[in-house]
């Protein structure tokens, strides 16, 4: 049963988005609106509070922005067809999985605790790695 359940999730899981989110990345959803008879895109941008699903086929992100002083949150479903792309647009330093306590604290204050690190693109992760594997060979036959 285990089994059939782990291929159903498999199955049901899309492989468009980003597997690598995190808690406390800032991201630009962009979401499908129907509004009467017409369909629009329109984007979210906001900090990544919370991640609850795991490996399951039904995943959520709590995206959180703050817009003209009053905080907003969206949950979206990461396999619904009405999310349309996710980009990361920055990506920080969490100590927490969960980050609900940003809700009660000021921008400034946030700037403070959440730093800003560097993307590290696995092209520059995989040309250190062999780069180091050819330095680790040279020394062994010397």
């Amino acid at each position: 049963m285990n089994q059939k359940l782990i291929e159903f999730n498999r199955a049901r899981r899309r492989n468009d988005l980003p597997a690598d989110l995190r808690t406390g990345d800032v991201v630009r959803v962009t979401r499908k609106i129907t509004e009467g008879g017409k369909e629009r895109l329109q984007v979210f941008e906001g900090m990544i509070i919370a991640q609850k699903g795991g490996q399951s086929a039904s995943r959520t992100l709590t995206v959180r922005k703050v817009s003209l002083g009053i905080g907003v949150e969206i949950i979206f479903p990461l396999n619904s067809p009405h999310v349309e792309k996710i980009e990361r647009v920055k990506r920080t330093s969490a100590g927490r999985s969960k980050l609900y306590y940003v809700r009660g604290k000021s921008a400034k204050v946030l700037s403070r605790k959440l730093k800003e690190v560097p993307v590290k693109s696995r092209e520059n992760h995989a040309e250190k790695v062999s780069d180091h594997k050819e330095t680790l060979d040279e020394k062994t036959t010397s």
